[in-house]
């Protein structure tokens, strides 16, 4: 009892440190101390960057959304450019060309040489290196449009861009009609969904050995950018797609291509109202769990269990909340992405291991990736 009543005269005093330090970095005279005191002025500029950081950020993000349309990185891509030459190849005056080169340059996208050309810097290189996050930043003109009036957004007012880019958004247990996703967006999406896999597919792979498993049935699986990764890691290993039915001819088409048709079965269905198949005993449900509120997440899980065998193992794998270090990728961006998607939220692990207790699974496990900030793994048995 002696500790207990410890224990709670610390968190009391705690409370009571947090509750005053509050009071005191809100005082007006306390912050102009800290910009005036040789001793805390880098501090307080550092948080003064930080807060224009975030004042900011749109513009930076659009400066991106600028080289990505005029395709600068790969201008870049044989080595050192003049202002010259890429007002050339842009289309835009020099003036208006070197105002960019230079923005970019700030933010590490390109580097400014000694002898006045421009180069790739790191954050530059990455885009070269990773083609999908380049289509993604052209697909973000949606996100910002809904984004105009975020207050608008948060009250739910308006239909948004992204909720009828992403169509199946509107398909859960209980609406009307077969499939949301059978209108004139199938193709757009998944291209984007197909292009922005490769790097989630290689690190989903990394953290979980598929190959211990005879077959995977991977749920929502797009044009197959997943399974196709998954049959060049583990040769032995018999793969499944499922996902809507105008996906799933895609995916045919995809899988065709890749020379895998005879290793993939590809099955077309509803995955809120139809039976999965049976007869593998993982299954992957990659980026798609955030994307469907609670209700939906329980009926994608009780599909799941309904087809793996005793024993059979369920991986999760997407963008988690709580993950240190990714804070404001899960509950900033991906909490207001999926908002205007128009259905799910970011979840930590422990959501995503209780959703997959309540639905019958148990012996749950974390995996790390080599790229948290991107994609996370959970699996859990059938029991």
């Amino acid at each position: 009892m002696a500790r207990s009543g410890l224990g709670l005269a610390g968190s009391a005093l705690a409370q009571s440190l947090s509750d005053w330090r509050d009071r005191l970095i809100t005082d007006p005279e306390f912050q102009r101390w800290v910009a005036r005191s040789p001793f805390t002025r880098w501090f307080a500029r550092r948080r003064a960057r930080a807060l224009f950081d975030i004042c900011a950020g749109f513009v930076y993000s659009q400066i991106l959304s600028a080289c990505v349309a005029l395709d600068l990185f790969e201008i870049f891509r044989s080595g050192p450019k003049d202002c010259e030459t890429v007002a050339e190849r842009t289309g835009l005056d020099c003036e208006a060309a070197l105002r960019l080169l230079k923005a970019a340059a700030s933010l590490r996208l390109l580097k400014e040489r000694p002898d006045g050309r421009f180069a790739l810097d790191d954050l530059g290189a990455a885009m070269i290196g990773n083609p999908g996050v380049a289509a993604f930043v052209a697909h973000h003109d949606l996100l910002y449009a809904d984004l105009a009036d975020p207050v608008a957004l948060l009250r739910g007012e308006r239909e948004t861009r992204l909720s009828r880019f992403w169509s199946y958004s509107g398909n859960r247990p209980g609406a009307d009609g077969r499939s949301g996703a059978a209108g004139g967006h199938t193709a757009a999406y998944s291209s984007l969904m197909s292009r922005t896999q490769a790097m989630v597919a290689e690190a989903v792979l990394d953290a979980y050995p598929f190959a211990r498993h005879r077959g995977l049935l991977d749920v929502a699986g797009g044009e197959g950018a997943f399974v196709a990764a998954a049959a060049r890691r583990a040769p032995a290993l018999a793969l499944t797609l499922f996902d809507l039915p105008s996906v799933a001819e895609r995916a045919s088409q995809r899988i065709a291509t890749l020379g895998l048709s005879r290793r993939v079965t590809i099955v077309g269905g509803d995955m809120l109202r139809d039976p999965l198949p049976k007869g593998a005993d993982v299954v992957s449900l990659v980026r798609v769990l955030h994307d469907h509120d609670d209700e939906s997440a329980r009926a994608i899980l009780a599909a799941v269990r309904d087809a793996l065998p005793q024993n059979g193992t369920l991986v999760v794998a997407e963008p988690m909340a709580g993950v240190r270090g990714t804070e404001p990728m899960a509950d900033a961006y991906f909490g207001f992405y999926l908002l205007a998607m128009g259905r799910g939220r970011p979840r930590s692990a422990d959501e995503i291991a209780a959703l997959l207790r309540a639905a019958g699974f148990g012996a749950e496990r974390r995996f790390r990736t080599p790229t948290p900030l991107v994609v996370s793994v959970v699996a859990g048995r059938r029991v």
